[in-house]
């Protein structure tokens, strides 16, 4: 969903997703969570508000949202757009062991279609929960599928599986082998100058069939989630993770394949729309930001970092709740400070412009929203100006 205020070129993207990196939907998460209990109802505990997905991206979505509108009241003399996007979290379109349950979009659809079809903003701003700090630079990701293979059999007769046993005894050796591969893989990408490092996991692993254990399976599949830091080739780091596990398995077929999600980027620390974010976020956010080392978190950032286009990520910090992990808990008040922050930073991309086709300089925008100002300039496709993307 894509909303609009202004005229003209468009200053500034005001970005984040609608999407959850669970699904919300307890018997489809349950084999990611170990639980299938009912998630619990939004709940507002003085200044602290916990509920499912508030961390991605809900909390700091609902911050957009808001800081567009007080930005908008603030007439902004250019265009400023704000993007809800579809399909903000990584999700793989490799063919799985079992079926997909639901519908699973490619990764950052939403972003990419908005770029597609769009105005093309000069700067972008993602709004997500995070770290204390504005994130300038983010990794790149991609995913591996590790496939080992050997011959099926019968429980009964383990001599009639190749290896002996069935690969399944073999596990702790291709678990070992991977846990080598992501220690020189992590340790080769820490301590670097932009901040960002790399990461390896595996988040699923499958073999066999539930209802037949008296066979031997021939194939384990396994799934690795890899961060990716600038000059990082998935294709070649699929080669890497091949030789290590058949190092480890001689005469046992082996084959990784890479899916490419999207390449690192990093915005230089000049650029208007990262100093914009520092001053917002030391004015509104209790100080300046920290700065962060092998940070391993992407966003929809890595997209319009690709087609050249200056961004930045800020936002709260959610924390899981202690009584369901499911579900996450943020800062009313932070909420607001970052509502402001994105205002400020919207409306300064305007000024800046502004500024640049006139003689005449004006102070820096203020965020505050008048009694009884309606924005009736922002455009929401049809009558009220939410058009799908």
């Amino acid at each position: 969903m894509v909303g609009t205020v202004g005229s003209g070129p468009v200053a500034l993207l005001l970005a984040s997703h609608l999407d959850t990196s669970l699904s919300g939907s307890p018997a489809d998460d349950a084999a990611i969570t170990g639980r299938s209990d009912p998630l619990p109802a939004l709940r507002v505990d003085g200044a602290t508000v916990a509920g499912f997905g508030l961390g991605v991206a809900r909390g700091p979505a609902a911050a957009a949202v808001a800081g567009f509108l007080l930005a908008a009241a603030g007439r902004p003399q250019r265009s400023l757009q704000l993007l809800l996007a579809s399909a903000g979290t990584h999700r793989s379109a490799l063919e799985g062991p079992v079926a997909a349950q639901g519908v699973r979009p490619a990764s950052s659809q939403g972003a990419l279609a908005h770029l597609a079809t769009g105005p093309r903003p000069d700067a972008v701003v993602i709004a997500k929960c995070g770290p204390p700090a504005v994130l300038r630079a983010e990794p790149g990701a991609c995913y591996l599928r590790l496939r080992v293979s050997g011959g099926w059999g019968a429980a009964l007769a383990p001599a009639s599986a190749t290896p002996a046993g069935g690969i399944l005894t073999s596990t702790g050796t291709i678990l070992a082998a991977v846990a080598r591969w992501r220690e020189a893989y992590v340790a080769a990408r820490r301590g670097r100058a932009d901040g960002i490092g790399g990461e390896a996991g595996i988040g699923a692993l499958h073999a066999g069939s539930s209802q037949k254990p008296d066979l031997l399976p021939a194939v384990v599949d396994l799934r690795l989630y890899v961060v990716t830091v600038p000059g990082d080739d998935p294709a070649a780091l699929a080669v890497s993770l091949e030789e290590e596990v058949a190092a480890a398995l001689p005469g046992i077929a082996v084959d990784v394949t890479a899916e490419t999600l999207h390449a690192a980027g990093v915005t230089p620390a000049d650029r208007p729309v990262v100093v914009a974010a520092v001053d917002a976020w030391t004015r509104h956010c209790g100080g300046p930001p920290t700065e962060v080392r092998d940070w391993t978190g992407s966003t929809d950032g890595v997209v319009f970092r690709g087609a050249g286009i200056d961004t930045v990520r800020l936002g709260p910090t959610s924390s899981p709740d202690p009584d369901d992990p499911r579900v996450d808990r943020l800062d009313l008040r932070r909420l607001d400070a970052f509502r402001d922050a994105y205002a400020e930073i919207a409306l300064r991309a305007c000024e800046r412009h502004t500024q640049a086709g006139s003689t005449t300089g004006r102070d820096q925008p203020r965020v505050e929203l008048g009694a009884g100002e309606d924005p009736d300039v922002i455009h929401m496709g049809h009558a009220t100006g939410w058009r799908p993307q």
